[in-house]
């Protein structure tokens, strides 16, 4: 592999994120107004949806209230936001300037304007890939994702409670298919990619920094994404719901997952 998908979001003034087949990659704003994200695992052949949302509403839990809608804004023409997907060459810069940009979105309303917030731009754009398709895509979207949440919870806490004990095997193995499919989708060895990810769950064990925690019920919510095809286990900060207590440094670690239901059953797809 000598080129790399990449998308990189910029910001001015507002915040911002960026989206990619229904899948959020993140969110820039004035503590940090640049993103970047390698993207192949979440592109398909043919037709792709970017997105770029400016002030995205934040992540409720699961039956949480609405906040008020915001009222209509005005610009004072130095807010802004780009989003590119950009092709660059592996170890060379991520920047526009020096990589082709496939697609660009840009959200810069002139002084005055009034707009209302969120602010949603979209594009159908296809990219020059042959990847497989990929297994998140075939997981239909369930009916009631609520009724995945005790699955979904048990399987958390039995994670936790492994890591905790420095046993990094089950983990391993619920998140083989992602491994699989990450690993394929940056042309490197699934078993390379297994014993890396071990390799760094053993080490932070060994060093005394990684208390996991099993997520209580009311702290763990399935957040659908991708229309619903992937649910993100978030905790009630947003954040997700698989991670450490505080180390004496006030770092947390954390292991993001996205489940994919199929026939009923969850699986680790992203």
């Amino acid at each position: 592999m000598d080129r790399m998908l990449a998308v990189k979001l910029d910001t001015t003034g507002c915040e911002a994120e960026v989206r990619l087949n229904g899948v959020p990659l993140g969110r820039a704003d004035a503590a940090r107004p640049s993103l970047i994200v390698p993207v192949h695992e979440y592109i398909v052949s043919g037709s792709n949806r970017l997105e770029l949302v400016a002030w995205p509403p934040q992540v409720l839990p699961a039956g949480a209230a609405a906040p008020p809608p915001v009222p209509p804004l005005t610009s004072d023409g130095l807010q802004g936001a780009t989003v590119r997907i950009l092709l660059p060459r592996i170890g060379g810069a991520i920047h526009e300037s020096s990589a082709r940009t496939l697609a660009q979105l840009d959200w810069a309303p002139p002084a005055g304007t009034r707009y209302e917030a969120p602010a949603t731009l979209s594009e159908d754009v296809s990219l020059p890939v042959s990847f497989p398709r990929w297994r998140w895509l075939e997981a239909r979207p369930h009916p009631a994702p609520a009724a995945l949440h005790p699955q979904a919870l048990a399987l958390l806490q039995a994670l936790a409670q492994d890591l905790a004990r420095g046993d990094v095997e089950r983990f391993i193995a619920t998140v083989r298919l992602r491994t699989e499919e990450i690993a394929h989708a940056y042309q490197r060895r699934p078993e390379d990619e297994a014993a890396r990810l071990r390799s760094d769950l053993l080490a932070l064990h060994a060093a005394g920094r990684a208390a996991w925690v099993p997520p209580a019920a009311e702290a763990l919510w399935l957040h659908p994404i991708a229309g619903g095809r992937l649910l993100e286990c978030l905790d009630p900060a947003g954040g997700p719901a698989l991670h450490t207590e505080p180390d004496a440094l006030g770092q947390t670690h954390a292991l993001p997952l996205r489940l994919g239901a199929v026939d009923n059953n969850l699986y680790v797809l992203r």
